[in-house]
């Protein structure tokens, strides 16, 4: 594998992401974490320095385990990463005269294994205010930009390379090239990183961790549970016992849906929990999102572990756990933002009672989906749009009622109905309606009315980490704001989100 050390960059999760899709496997550990605590080094192929917000000459600056530097390993720094390996390797970094941030074109100033293939005044992507005045040693400069004299640093005999630009970022074209030179020419990888193989490796450590134990499963019916419920049960078959359950603030159709689905596979072993009421009875007069998403998280382990009592002896439990939601959970380094938890993440109990079992946890969710396919799922579940963990309780901004619950159901109902019928569905990476916490006046038959406000996030996107707003035809809009209108009582007003992420996330809590 490739380990991605994160040093709190925005664009550390794209290292990744770029690995992953060269058909090779990665994972990102904090930059500071110590080597004892990484996995087995004799895996590792090479090592990546993520960018981040700190300067190097910062008393509190973070740094890698100084071990990491006498490990022989491959080392590309990025950003902030060739900044450390400059400061370490005996050059200097100071704040730059003038910042450079945006786009610059890279003159390449010598051969290097690093760019082999990227042409001359390529475009990169700039980010960065300090930049290396003195050249660490037994380094040479392979590359300039027309703000940075020193854009790239190659010691090519001990294989460290540093770029001081994001080649990670769609806004570098060519570096996937780059990163893939890394990984190929210089860590002398191989494109082994595919989901048969995957599923062979998972399906070891699954039965290794549980033996010969019981273990239930959170399926919720969405593509994640799924597949991390078929995946387990290929694992230790009759030893799965899968619970679903209905927590009142699900999508439309929801629960016959699952049952459809996946009591041919389960069996008996599919219980079907209503504990609507309960979780409805937590939320009322809540309106603060992190209260809901921890009031959910609480619950739902709360109702699992009622199940697993009548049950017997259930110790593990399966969750669908996804490498954004880790990301977003648990900042990765000290500096990097919590954007918000994840029920399955951060809302779990100090003593929960059953061990964890997350086969997903290091996966993106388009790589799920490719697992799911080779499982065998049928894609009406694979290709569902995400849907979070703490449901529609998120979408219903303010207080969690039943008549609003009801209200954004039959909305969302609507939405993604009438993207099917368009056709673009699984073009998109999702399309929800929100219900806002405002009332808004509207005249209908002549009446004056004061009804509620209906918002549409539609996005695309590829891995949840950043997503655009989706450019919708004025005529799906149109219908479905119309249908909405009509059909549901009690909205008078629909209104269309436009915002990227980043600034905005995807859901509205």
């Amino acid at each position: 594998m490739i380990l991605i050390l994160d040093f709190g960059s925005q664009y550390t999760q794209l290292i990744a992401r770029r690995i992953r899709e060269a058909k090779v496997y990665c994972e990102i550990y904090p930059g500071n974490k110590p080597i004892g605590d990484l996995p087995a080094l004799s895996d590792v192929k090479g090592i990546i320095l993520s960018g981040g917000p700190s300067s190097v000459y910062e008393k509190n600056a973070p740094w890698p385990d100084e071990k990491v530097w006498e490990l022989g390993l491959p080392i590309l720094g990025i950003c902030y990463g060739m900044q450390l390996i400059a400061e370490k390797l005996g050059g200097k970094v100071k704040k730059s005269l003038k910042r450079e941030y945006g786009l610059a074109d890279l003159n390449i100033a010598s051969n290097s294994r690093l760019f082999a293939g990227i042409s001359n005044n390529a475009p990169v992507w700039m980010s960065h205010g300090d930049s290396l005045s003195k050249m660490p040693s037994g380094f040479k400069c392979i590359a300039h930009s027309k703000n940075c004299p020193i854009a790239s640093i190659a010691d090519a005999d001990r294989n460290i390379y540093g770029v001081q630009f994001h080649p990670e970022v769609k806004h570098t074209p060519l570096g996937r090239k780059i990163i893939e030179n890394f990984i190929f020419h210089v860590c002398e990888e191989k494109r082994t990183w595919n989901m048969h193989n995957f599923i062979e490796e998972e399906i070891r450590k699954i039965r290794r961790q549980v033996g010969k134990e019981k273990v239930l499963c959170a399926l919720s019916g969405g593509v994640d549970s799924s597949v991390a419920a078929v995946l387990v049960h290929k694992a230790i078959g009759k030893q799965l016992t899968c619970i679903f359950v209905d927590n009142g603030v699900l999508r439309f159709g929801e629960k016959e849906r699952v049952e459809k689905v996946f009591r041919p596979k389960f069996g008996k072993n599919l219980i079907i929990a209503d504990a609507s009421k309960r979780f409805l009875d937590k939320l009322a007069g809540v309106v603060d999102p992190e209260r809901k998403r921890k009031i959910i998280g609480h619950e739902f382990i709360a109702v699992f572990d009622d199940n697993a009592k009548r049950l017997k002896d259930m110790d593990f439990l399966v969750q669908g756990t996804l490498y954004p939601d880790v990301i977003e959970s648990v900042s990765v380094k000290g500096p990097s933002a919590v954007i918000k938890s994840h029920h399955n993440v951060g809302g779990l109990p100090d003593k929960m009672r059953m061990k964890l079992v997350e086969p997903l946890r290091f996966l993106f969710k388009d790589e799920v989906r490719l697992l799911g396919k080779e499982l065998g799922i049928p894609s009406e579940i694979l290709t569902r749009h995400p849907f979070p963990g703490p449901g529609m309780a998120i979408r219903v901004l303010g207080e969690v009622t039943f008549e609003r619950l009801e209200i954004l159901r039959r909305a969302d109902w609507i939405v993604e109905e009438e993207i099917r019928a368009a056709g673009i569905y699984e073009k998109l990476w999702q399309a929800f309606a929100v219900i806002l916490p405002v009332k808004t006046v509207g005249v209908m038959g002549d009446s004056r009315t004061y009804e509620n406000v209906i918002a549409l996030r539609i996005v695309e996107s590829g891995d949840a980490m950043t997503a655009d707003w989706a450019k919708l035809p004025y005529e799906v809009l149109g219908k479905i704001s119309n249908r909405i209108i009509n059909e549901v009582r009690g909205v008078n007003r629909v209104v269309y989100d436009i915002s990227q992420k980043p600034p905005a996330t995807i859901e509205w809590e």
